[in-house]
């Protein structure tokens, strides 16, 4: 009766420019608890909200999102809200995230953060592909307990798997995995020093100048925060003792990278 019960969602959507340059909604199709919706135009680009309909993710659920800008197109996904994982009886909550970018697009994941509750089980995964004249900018924040209420991870799992290939070529891959006491895997020095909540931006293409103009906000940044250039792409790292400093630095960095306009939704 307990997996009867769990909540499964997908869109799978793709977007393409017209010949005046503006992206245009091709196809879309929408299953379970996830929509996306449309509400603002961004210019000749499009903006997307996604919205999980079931009010959060619980173990044992799946979702997946397949976004793709064809050539010349530009969209931006963000989320309605903070996505919520709630306590596991023991399956793992399933994300997959595939994210695919022609020649010239533009393309923009940006969603509010992810919080894990204590007890919380989740296995997410982005499979991203560009080509090799694409834009990508990427952002993903996880903030583990619920910090307002003073909780803390003294139990969960956490995997968390990149893929990103530019090319066909394979130019990124990293997996973090956190299970058990994650609370006390955070406190090590080695790990987050104690911190609850972490960050990234990942930024395709991107160079050591645009490196130096992140590094230029330095004095302004109320928590940790890494930047490094490789394999023509940009890394931001964060990580906090406060997720709303967090989200403060990463809007602020959001804004100096000037790949797309902040969703409106970021900053209400």
């Amino acid at each position: 009766m307990f997996a009867a019960n769990r909540a499964a969602g997908g869109v799978t959507f793709d977007v393409a420019a017209d010949a005046a340059g503006v992206t245009r909604l091709r196809d879309i199709h929408e299953h379970g608890s996830l929509r996306l919706r449309f509400p603002n135009p961004d210019g000749k680009g499009l903006s997307g909200v996604l919205i999980n309909t079931a009010g959060g993710v619980a173990g044992g659920d799946v979702f997946g999102v397949d976004v793709t800008a064809g050539v010349g197109a530009s969209v931006t996904v963000t989320t309605a809200a903070a996505e919520k994982i709630y306590r596991s009886h023991g399956p793992d909550a399933r994300i997959n995230v595939t994210l695919n970018a022609g020649d010239g697009a533009c393309l923009a994941w940006v969603p509010q953060e992810t919080i894990l509750f204590n007890h919380a089980r989740a296995a997410r995964s982005f499979e991203i592909d560009l080509a090799e004249t694409a834009t990508l900018l990427l952002c993903e924040i996880v903030v583990f307990g619920r910090t307002a209420m003073d909780e803390t991870m003294t139990d969960g799992r956490l995997v968390d798997r990149w893929r990103m290939r530019r090319g066909g070529k394979l130019v990124f891959a990293e997996t973090v995995r956190l299970d058990g006491n994650i609370a006390a895997q955070l406190s090590k020095s080695a790990i987050a020093k104690g911190g609850v909540a972490i960050g990234t931006v990942l930024i395709a293409p991107g160079d050591e100048a645009l490196a130096a103009r992140i590094r230029e906000l330095e004095p302004s940044f109320g928590c940790e925060v890494g930047v490094s250039v490789w394999n023509g792409f940009a890394m931001v790292r964060f990580c906090a003792q406060d997720a709303a400093r967090l989200r403060a630095d990463m809007i602020a960095v959001l804004a100096q990278a000037n790949v797309v306009p902040l969703p409106r939704i970021w900053v209400q």
